[in-house]
């Protein structure tokens, strides 16, 4: 299966991959589920919002155990993010499968639809609207870099956009879901385990920077006659990472645009976006406060207007505790220690899921630390430890 999905939106150059929502590569991957699932015996199906489901069991029953991730990716994305967690729901499927386990509740294995953001701006997109976090109004208004609008991407796809919007039968007859995801950071790495278990989700937004100043000539105007964009913009990163650093916190700006982006021209408007995460919310209040007061002060320096706008927010995610405890104990059965439990500074499915039913997650190591690049990575054995442990986790809440 691995192989399988290796090259798809793989970038020659970068060794990346850019599997962007409602694209061919993202087309090509979708194939490749509705492939596995088939291939199983599994009920497939598309939901209204696109997100594809493989069922074990009756699609229509109660209590469902779901496993699963996404398959998109970030620009230049690694292997792993997303891939990784729908690749081993399936291979425990099979270990499920291959042990002679009777499921005495329905099991899916599900790919929840433009979950990396890559393409529109907003993360989570397939489960945000099936969860009512994201109206059917908002999801039409998305755009990508090129003005296309989301529902017309879908259709262009081949998915009717229609009838996207909240989902709640669907979600209702979810008992639980269990998603396994690579490690976005060293935890395990550093505690030597294959596997870990999250304990929560850290509160995470993004937020649009608007510098607008005047565009002019970069060679005849005088530095006191501007109103240059950007140099508040670039005050604005150093304080977001000095901001950061005092609280514990991280801040970045990793996208920016430029207009009318030229090596001669004095901008009329530098457009940056800051992704901000802390371990609770008075933290990210503190951090986003700042930045912001430290952007305005050197707006009003360089006679240049600012907006700041909040696109995202993703408040802190306890998972379940009783599922979480759960998973540790059936994890822990026999074992010589406890299977670690541990936070994370990322967003996921799991994460939006959580407000509506019972949600859990599986991590395994990622011995270089690095994601979102193609340097993410995970080792054989560990991937065939997290199966073995997703495998067990379905067989301990499935065929009770």
């Amino acid at each position: 299966m691995w192989k399988e999905l290796a090259g798809i939106g793989r970038d020659p150059a970068s060794g990346g991959y850019r599997r962007y929502a409602w694209t061919g590569a993202d087309t090509e991957c979708r194939a490749w589920f509705r492939e596995q699932a088939e291939s199983r015996g599994l009920a497939y199906e598309t939901d209204r919002n696109g997100n594809q489901w493989a069922w074990l069991g009756d699609p229509d029953g109660s209590d469902a155990v779901v496993t699963g991730s996404h398959l998109d990716s970030v620009p230049d994305g690694g292997a792993f993010d997303g891939p990784l967690g729908v690749v081993s729901s399936f291979a425990a499927v099979d270990e499920l499968l291959r042990r002679g386990a009777a499921p005495t509740r329905p099991l899916a294995v599900v790919n929840f639809g433009d979950e990396e953001g890559a393409r529109f701006g907003l993360a989570c997109v397939g489960s945000r609207l099936s969860a009512g976090q994201l109206t059917k109004e908002a999801a039409y208004a998305l755009r990508d870099g090129d003005g296309r609008s989301l529902p017309d991407a879908m259709e262009a796809a081949g998915h009717d956009p229609s009838a996207i919007g909240p989902d709640p039968a669907r979600l209702a007859r979810i008992g639980a879901f269990v998603e396994l995801h690579v490690e976005q950071g060293r935890a395990l790495d550093l505690t030597g385990d294959p596997v870990g278990i999250a304990s929560a989700i850290w509160p995470h937004g993004r937020w649009r920077y608007d510098f607008r100043g005047e565009a002019n000539h970069a060679g005849t105007t005088r530095l006191a006659d501007r109103r240059d964009p950007m140099l508040p913009y670039a005050e604005t990163v150093l304080a977001a990472r000095r901001a950061a650093e005092l609280a514990g916190a991280v801040a970045t700006f990793g996208k920016v645009a430029v207009e009318p982006n030229g090596v001669n021209a004095i901008p009329s408007l530098v457009r940056g976006w800051l992704d901000s995460r802390a371990a609770d919310q008075a933290t990210l209040d503190t951090v986003t406060a700042a930045v912001e007061a430290a952007a305005r002060e050197a707006a009003d320096r360089q006679g240049v207007d600012l907006a700041v706008v909040r696109e995202s927010f993703t408040p802190v995610v306890e998972f379940a505790h009783a599922l979480r405890d759960e998973l540790g104990r059936i994890l822990d059965r026999g074992g010589e220690r406890p299977v670690p439990v541990l936070g994370t500074g990322a967003g996921h499915d799991a994460g939006i899921l959580s407000a509506s039913v019972p949600t859990a997650m599986l991590f395994v190591r990622n011995p270089t630390g690095v994601s979102h690049s193609p340097a993410e990575s995970a080792t054989e054995d560990d991937c065939v430890a997290g199966v073995r442990a997703l495998a067990d986790v379905l067989e301990g809440l499935a065929c009770r």
